[in-house]
């Protein structure tokens, strides 16, 4: 066995291992890097990177047969799986050069393609390499949960790991969860043709933004995706092609057959067989525990990304990465994890997307000292002019004009929340969005301008305001 003395060590190549390998390598530390799976880790290979090219290839198809709104007449989309496969999986090996070994061995990293695990504090052991280091980081990331069900572990499922591999497009896509994973799948695979099912255990959105729910759930029903709110699955069995499912709904029970199951009902950390009660490291369920600068029981080590009970996004883990070599090189300037506002998008069409406080948050907190700040985008032009008006913004803001989070449903919704991530990040004030924010027109941001619009509304045109404009108008 190698022994190798390092400065850093990072178990997972994924988003969050390789911001951190990167800039601690580009910094001058020796690191050493385990990776036992693919580089580039879920995102890359089996998450954001093939799952939106897929809903590009589902939207392209929809868009063919919604021309007619624009009065295109277009032949309804002949869908063909293996290229449409071929798409994702090109797309997964255009951006793996970024993430290659070859790349980061060439920063100076030494990659090591083996399984890892803490031996003791201050130690980290391979089949073939033992590497002593002055600081470690657990970047493992997470995986797909699967619940509890009678018959689940004895029929063949899909996850996200698995499903952008299939031979066939499904006849019929069951899916367990209408999270952000079940529910882009979902819209996506029904609008390549297959007929879906989706299972929810709660309420879409969880409860939490029942007039955003309110619109997507519409659309997926327009689009003919049957979705069963409130529905847990008692039973589930079958074999490859035929898959069953028997429901608990409202105290009756149904049976859903299908082709495929895609089970897509939260993600589990993976903490398993890393050693860490050899390395003092505390965890749970949740992954592992981290204090706001990432740092674990252990002071030498580090948790970043989907393992470290936080947010399980691949911008989170970036921002993980850069926080690690902040924080551990930097240390007269740490910076917290809990600082910046981190955006919430779901892909479905309309978009979801959200950043800071909903508006049950901060109404708990601050009472009825907070305004919704509501706008329908059918009200923006832009919107108007694409013929897709479906969704709105909501934008919270306390009555002295902090911003405190937003909600916004529609077309490219997870770009324009990020104008208002930046501001909640930059703490600017509502009114930063109206004379100093100047938007192109037309374009789906006006809407931001016309929710700040609102929150001077009753002040601006005011009796007294207007007693003011003439007085003011008697000045030669």
């Amino acid at each position: 066995m190698e022994n190798i003395k390092a400065d850093i060590a990072i178990i997972g190549g994924g988003s969050a291992g390789l911001v951190a390998a990167s800039g601690a390598a580009q910094l001058g530390q020796k690191v050493v890097l385990f990776e036992s799976g693919e580089m580039g880790g879920d995102c890359l290979n089996y998450g954001c990177v093939p799952s939106k090219s897929l809903i590009a290839a589902a939207r392209a198809a929809q868009n063919a047969r919604t021309a007619g709104l624009l009065g295109l007449d277009i032949a309804p989309p002949q869908v063909d799986w293996f290229r449409v496969k071929a798409h994702v999986h090109g797309v997964i090996e255009t951006i793996a050069p970024i993430d290659s070994q070859e790349r980061f061995e060439g920063l100076g990293v030494s990659v090591v393609r083996e399984r890892a695990r803490f031996a003791d504090a201050r130690t980290i052991v391979s089949e073939s390499v033992r590497v002593r280091a002055r600081l470690m980081v657990i970047a493992t990331g997470a995986r797909a949960g699967a619940p509890p069900i009678p018959g689940l572990s004895e029929v063949p499922y899909l996850t996200n790991e698995t499903i952008f591999s299939i031979d066939t497009l499904p006849t019929h896509l069951i899916i367990l969860g209408a999270g952000a994973i079940g529910l882009e799948l979902g819209q996506a695979f029904a609008r390549l043709g297959s007929k879906v099912t989706l299972i929810e255990a709660g309420a879409l959105f969880a409860g939490k933004d029942d007039e955003a729910a309110k619109v997507l759930r519409a659309k997926l029903n327009a689009e003919g995706v049957t979705l069963l709110e409130s529905a847990t699955a008692q039973r589930i069995e079958g074999a490859d092609g035929v898959i069953a499912a028997d429901i608990e709904r409202g105290g009756a029970t149904k049976r859903v057959e299908g082709s495929h199951l895609l089970v897509a009902a939260g993600r589990k950390p993976n903490v398993e067989d890393l050693g860490l009660e050899a390395a003092g490291v505390i965890y749970d369920k949740r992954g592992v525990t981290t204090d706001a600068r990432l740092r674990t029981s252990n002071r030498r080590v580090y948790a970043l990304g989907d393992v470290a009970s936080r947010e399980q996004f691949t911008h989170a883990a970036g921002l993980h990465g850069s926080l690690f070599v902040r924080n551990a090189l930097f240390k007269l300037s740490p910076g917290r994890a809990d600082a910046a506002p981190i955006p919430r998008v779901i892909y479905t069409e309309p978009e979801y997307a959200a950043v800071g406080l909903s508006e049950a948050e901060a109404r708990a907190r601050w009472g009825d000292k907070v305004r919704a700040l509501l706008v329908p985008m059918h009200d923006n032009d832009r919107a108007q002019t694409e013929r897709d008006t479906e969704g709105f913004a909501r934008v919270i803001v306390r009555t002295n004009g902090e911003i405190l989070g937003a909600v916004i449903v529609g077309a490219h919704a997870g770009e324009t929340i990020a104008t208002v991530a930046l501001a909640i990040a930059n703490k600017l004030k509502i009114a930063a969005f109206t004379s100093s924010f100047v938007p192109a027109y037309p374009t789906r941001a006006e809407i931001l301008k016309r929710a700040a619009g609102q929150f001077y509304t009753e002040s601006l045109f005011s009796a007294r305001t207007k007693l003011l404009v003439r007085l003011l108008a008697q000045l030669p």
